[in-house]
């Protein structure tokens, strides 16, 4: 699919990912991308699914939309988090359906491979066990996406593909630290002690557990490049292809923000999944896709843009 001349529904597309892909999109030459809001389109109503479908007439859907948050949140709110997870992809792509639509992008989450994949994790995988159990709720709603669209393309030949990204990071991440993934939340964490000048943190875990982590900008690049190049019914790794552990990652971060405190370690915490690290094969050799952006360079432009928009001045009313 030539991606300019399209237009392209992005749901999710004001989110930290969907702004990244909208970037991208605009840089394949598409003029026409629709981006709903959540006050206009709730997503997880199917009559608003309809009806944005019916208002935009899109050629292409790429589906980034979804509740999502770190363990914390995931462990709070898992009825929430699999309910909306899953009526938003389950209606979306019903009314894709009805109104024959061209092509159907989904992005699903590595929280859907079994709690002891085997690493790296290949795409074969995914259904040789059960989730994690503090995402499982969130990893197996995002996961009927990848049934749902296989079933569309074997009964109605429709043309949906499934991407499983690892963790991302970077600019306009969520730092909320009530719902923050792991890089922004120790973002925060280490710059505010660096303020305050406290002499330690406190960290979820033991530092065992190990994650592997993929620019946004990356990411965003290769959902166009699958969205332009790739249409089978086998879900596609995106990641990086490397790991780090918690400790690592920990101390990688308080070295690039300037804390020299104290890491202090809560083993009653949960750690989450032992392992994450992906085999990025698929990727590359079906759509040419691979990371380049290196971990610690990502790192440094997430921090220095959690830093500018910190100390920005608040707009007026």
């Amino acid at each position: 699919m030539n991606l300019a001349g399209r237009r392209i529904v992005v749901t999710g597309g004001a989110g930290f990912l969907g702004r990244h892909v909208v970037a991208e999109l605009r840089r394949h030459g598409v003029t026409e991308v629709v981006v709903p809001r959540q006050k206009d389109y709730n997503l997880v109503e199917r009559e608003a699914a309809r009806r944005l479908l019916q208002e935009a007439r899109p050629h292409l859907v790429l589906h980034l939309a979804a509740r999502v948050g770190g363990i914390g949140a995931n462990r709070d709110n898992p009825g929430s988090f699999f309910y909306d997870n899953l009526m938003m992809g389950v209606q979306l792509l019903e009314e894709c359906r009805l109104l024959g639509i061209e092509k159907i992008v989904t992005v699903g989450t590595i929280c859907a491979y079994p709690k002891f994949t085997p690493v790296p994790f290949r795409e074969e995988d995914v259904w040789n066990g059960y989730p994690e159990e503090t995402n499982a709720p969130y990893g197996l709603a995002k996961k009927m996406l990848l049934v749902q669209g296989q079933a569309y393309r074997q009964q109605y030949g429709m043309d949906v593909v499934h991407l499983l990204p690892v963790n991302l990071y970077g600019p306009h991440d969520n730092f909320d630290p009530t719902s923050s993934h792991v890089i922004p939340a120790l973002i925060k964490k280490c710059e505010e002690a660096v303020a305050q000048g406290a002499g330690a943190i406190e960290v979820w875990g033991t530092g065992k557990a190990s994650r592997e982590f993929l620019y946004v900008e990356d990411a965003a690049r290769g959902i166009c490049m699958a969205a332009a190049d790739y249409s089978s019914p086998d879900p596609v790794n995106l990641g990086a292809g490397f790991e780090i552990t918690i400790k690592d990652l920990v101390e990688l971060i308080a070295r690039l923000v300037g804390f020299k405190g104290q890491i202090r370690w809560d083993p009653n915490k949960p750690d989450g999944q032992p392992r994450r690290c992906l085999d990025i094969s698929r990727a590359e050799r079906e759509f040419g896709f691979r990371a380049t952006t290196g971990f610690e360079e990502g790192l440094r432009r997430t921090i220095e843009w959690y830093r500018r928009e910190r100390f920005s001045p608040t707009p007026g009313p």
